[in-house]
């Protein structure tokens, strides 16, 4: 909590053009409030605001996707009041992290804000005015989802605020909606280049109209909302077909919205802590270079559920897309062109259409190609999920944030290793942001429609019908492994059913009785950090239900 309400020193940093690099420059000696009146100093303090979101972003997964439907633990622990709402408190590690790092990105954005009234006028200022009110309002979307209501913070405080008032979910919701409508009238059209536009800021409206629809407190045109400012944001563009756009250097591609930019150039005082960590938690290879016969340590920390690998049904090329089925000698020859033809494959991991005909098949092309390892191993479909993880190589890796030009992490707690951009709005994610909203207004047409424009890209059998757990099951085959699982589930009411029917550890514990806390009160948002509470001079700051 300290850190939130202390003053906060803003890092001056310089945002390379569109490229996805932010360098740090030490200005400390230099008066801050002189050098933020300036164009140049006030270009930098909103940069500053980008920079923040490698923090909410790129470090800890765990209030994202832990504890839900697609993502157990394997062969690494983890923090178990969070993943599996056993003994859950105000004071579990983890449970902070979000509440830390998205008040400080609200303070930065209020800092920036401050200045942008005092500094030197530009043609970009309004620009930078509404990509500060999205950074704010973003923040707020995440911490509101997770906490519920939380302090609406609105100015730049220049000496120490000891004393919070909760403000009330609804209340954070409506600031949230002000702050996004404002935002639009200043930020620009155009393609994405990294910095927030009209698009970004449309796609994040109607995911907070869509959220806010469920709640007891919603307006009767959130859903209506919804669909109109996804559909705004999809602008008739077509998803691409047939294409993989998460292979390596592919990240700023036609179909992001918005995303946190990452750079080799701007992580290399420690390469270990300053990157992206995705990739290290649902694909982690640590320790050492690669040779042929000795592949790096793998972590298999959040690693697939048997429902989630049980989504895909044949000829749907997310299957290929999404996880490494066919792991080579050297991993990373996937990616070589040259290498991939004749690399040797060390496990094979069947899809469950697979039959005993198709493994026979399959392993006699092996050996007659000379590509079958040495240490070549089958594994069955139903044997490879979290729950069967024991073993290095044992569980299926999910490829879509893998980086071949990042050095392996050198442990489980260095893993921010990928200079990769984490992607945090996509087409295809409005795609169905869209199709549940048109659903909801009880518009099965285009719902479908929505829907199916994700599925037929993908060659996946379109659908006829739809509920909202076929929704659910389909953000699943599309998203798997982005940081959104948690916030859908908890949104559509079906957090408690699907973690305690598909998260293996939840369903040995008692299946839905893990998340009941003190009183019978379900545990559905994250509990305000105990030591936030301690450090508030207000007492009467109220925690959430259950805990």
């Amino acid at each position: 909590m300290k850190k939130i309400i202390s003053l906060l020193t803003v890092a001056i940093i310089t945002l390379n053009s569109c490229s996805s690099f932010i360098e740090e420059e030490n200005l400390s000696t230099v008066d801050a409030d002189a050098v933020y009146k300036t164009a140049a100093g006030f270009e930098s303090l909103v940069n500053a605001n980008y920079s923040q979101l490698r923090e909410i972003y790129g470090s800890e997964p765990w209030l994202f996707v832990a504890g839900t439907d697609l993502y157990a633990e394997g062969k690494n622990l983890e923090p178990i009041a969070i993943s599996q709402y056993k003994l859950l408190s105000p004071s579990s590690p983890n449970v902070g992290y979000l509440y830390t790092e998205g008040f400080k990105a609200i303070q930065k954005a209020n800092t920036g804000l401050y200045y942008s009234d005092l500094t030197a006028t530009s043609s970009t200022l309004n620009a930078r005015k509404g990509e500060l009110k999205f950074l704010r309002a973003n923040a707020y979307f995440l911490l509101v989802q997770t906490y519920g209501g939380v302090p609406i913070i609105k100015d730049y405080n220049p000496n120490p605020v000891l004393s919070f008032d909760r403000n009330s979910a609804e209340e954070v919701y409506n600031f949230i909606e002000t702050e996004l409508v404002s935002a639009l009238a200043l930020l620009p059209t155009g393609s994405y280049t990294g910095r927030v536009n009209k698009r970004a800021a449309l796609d994040l409206l109607a995911k907070v109209y869509l959220t806010r629809g469920y709640e007891s407190f919603a307006k009767s045109t959130d859903f209506a909302n919804a669909a109109s400012y996804a559909d705004q944001a999809i602008a008739g563009q077509a998803l691409v077909a047939s294409n993989n756009t998460w292979m390596p250097d592919k990240d700023m591609n036609a179909e992001t919205i918005f995303s946190v930019q990452f750079d080799p150039s701007s992580v290399t005082a420690d390469p270990q802590k300053s990157g992206n960590a995705q990739g290290s938690y649902f694909s982690a290879y640590l320790g050492g270079a690669e040779v042929a016969g000795k592949a790096p340590y793998k972590a298999g920390t959040l690693l697939p559920t048997q429902f989630a690998i049980s989504l895909y049904d044949q000829g749907d090329t997310r299957w290929e897309n999404t996880f490494m089925n066919e792991i080579y000698e050297v991993y990373y020859d996937y990616y070589d062109a040259t290498k991939k033809p004749t690399a040797k494959v060390r496990s094979f991991f069947a899809p469950k259409w697979f039959t005993a005909a198709d493994k026979t098949a399959y392993e006699a092309n092996l050996t007659a190609t000379g590509r079958k390892a040495t240490s070549y191993k089958y594994f069955a479909y139903g044997t490879y999920a979290a729950n069967a993880t024991i073993a290095d190589y044992s569980g299926i890796p999910i490829r879509k944030f893998d980086d071949p030009k990042a050095p392996f992490a050198t442990s489980s707690s260095s893993p921010r290793v990928s200079t990769r951009d984490f992607i945090v709005s996509r087409l295809s994610d409005t795609y169905l942001i869209a199709a549940e909203a048109y659903f909801k207004l009880n518009d099965q047409t285009t719902a479908l429609a929505r829907l199916n424009a994700v599925r037929t890209r993908s060659s996946a059998t379109p659908a006829t019908a739809l509920t909202i757990d076929y929704i659910l099951d389909e953000r699943a085959r599309e998203l798997m492994g982005e940081y959104s699982r948690w916030f859908d589930l908890k949104r559509t009411g079906k957090l408690v059913e699907r973690a305690s029917l598909h998260h293996y550890r939840i369903n040995a514990n008692g299946g839905a009785s893990s998340f009941i806390g003190t009183g019978g009160a379900l545990k559905i948002l994250r509990p305000i950090p105990q030591d936030v509470i301690d450090l508030n001079q207000n007492k009467n700051f109220p925690q959430n239900p259950g805990y």
